[in-house]
């Protein structure tokens, strides 16, 4: 993989941040836009900006036809069943809240056991509490050890056939641990519970192959992915989708209104109300086609080289501790040092021109496991460096300084 090249597509790496080479490693948070994602946001608003699938104009055939190609290019990369398994949203949080709020105001009862582990990001324990406070349902965690692993021997005795939906983060955000959800959804399918899985931080980094799982509701950002912000999508099983309500009214999920009646569009417009990120979901099929010529096994080489390199650094520099040490973990490097506050640890890094993530990650029951208030965050994408790595451990060195 020619790492220059790649580099080489993304704008916004090469500028200064305070005087130095800016060296982006907030890659969790969100990663950067390579220009072929840029460029098709800008074309739908230079050449195509129209409504989609109720023009016959030309810029609305063009429109419809790109935002339609992004999902046939998104049922491809994650093996759909077919594009009507393929709903549009805001992001993942709001896929987790449309599948909260319809499949669980219509299925969940009083009594029934919602199963989350430890490490969820808050999109994926918010709505469900939300859920359970409506319904009466119950909600249980699977645990964690301290190396930042699932207590997968806990498993069997948390399902039962009370347990009507598991959600689990595939890889998570504030440790990079991915999960065996191979197994889970296993597990899940045989008490008779459904899975939902965030795949909003793997997505980007893992192949995924939903029709080998066999998952039942897939959630992912495209920000994450190397697209625009506020785009997502859920992937579900077509029989689920179509036996929930939709999730909110108007546009194109209605088929036809009267005042006496509304009959609901077909799969997948049902579930996509409103006027959407035209551009966002263009962006997004943009970014897909760009993730599918890199290729994840040589993605996920190039990231596998920097978390070892950045780990054995970390082991080795007097005062930091990693937080998160799962044996299977991905680009993530969280880390608290000795005597530094996080936030001033991201404070003085940025004026290094370092990018970092320090605080929670939108995941304190994390921070609460490990006794700490937050931590700091080194996250890898495919453009980072060995030399990147030098410059973060090398800020590290003088904010250890600094506080000595």
């Amino acid at each position: 993989m020619n790492i220059d090249a790649i580099r080489e597509q993304f704008p916004i790496l090469h500028q200064q941040a305070h005087g130095h080479p800016l060296v982006y490693l907030d890659n969790a948070a969100t990663t950067q836009k390579p220009q072929c994602v840029i460029d098709a946001v800008r074309h739908y608003y230079q050449a195509d900006n129209a409504n989609i699938h109720r023009g016959v104009h030309l810029l609305s055939e063009r429109a419809t036809a790109a935002y339609e190609s992004a999902r046939s290019n998104i049922a491809k990369l994650f093996n759909a069943a077919s594009i009507r398994e393929v709903i549009f949203t805001r992001g993942a949080t709001e896929a987790i809240n449309l599948v909260a709020a319809s499949w669980g105001g219509t299925n969940l009862h009083a009594g029934d056991e919602i199963l989350l582990s430890e490490m969820e990001h808050h999109s994926n324990i918010v709505p469900w509490q939300m859920i359970a406070t409506r319904t009466g349902a119950v909600i249980k965690v699977l645990p964690m050890d301290d190396c930042g692993a699932l207590c997968m021997e806990q498993l069997d005795d948390l399902l039962s056939e009370r347990t009507k939906l598991v959600g689990i983060v595939q890889m998570s955000n504030a440790l990079g641990t991915i999960n065996p959800i191979a197994e889970i959804i296993t597990k899940a399918h045989a008490v008779g519970a459904l899975v939902l899985i965030d795949g909003a931080q793997a997505a980007g980094h893992l192949a995924v192959d939903l029709q080998l799982l066999d998952v039942d509701f897939y959630v992912t950002s495209a920000h994450k992915m190397y697209g625009p912000t506020g785009t997502g999508v859920l992937i579900a099983k077509a029989t689920l989708l179509d036996a929930m309500p939709p999730y909110q009214g108007g546009g194109d999920m209605i088929r036809t209104v009267s005042f006496a009646q509304t009959q609901y569009n077909d799969l997948p417009h049902k579930f996509e109300a409103g006027t959407p990120n035209i551009a966002g979901v263009i962006g997004f099929g943009a970014a897909i086609n760009w993730l599918q010529q890199l290729g994840f096994p040589a993605i996920a080489a190039q990231e596998r080289e920097l978390l070892t390199y950045a780990t054995a650094k970390a082991e080795q520099f007097t005062g930091l501790r990693i937080i998160g040490n799962a044996p299977n973990k991905a680009c993530v490097l969280s880390f608290v040092l000795a005597g530094v506050h996080p936030h001033d640890l991201g404070t003085i890094l940025d004026s290094e021109g370092v990018a970092i993530r320090a605080g929670h990650h939108c995941a304190m029951p994390v921070m609460q496991h490990f006794k700490v208030p937050a931590t700091a965050r080194a996250s890898f994408a495919v453009y980072n460096t060995i030399d990147e790595v030098d410059a973060l451990f090398a800020a590290l060195t003088k904010a250890q300084e600094m506080f000595a």
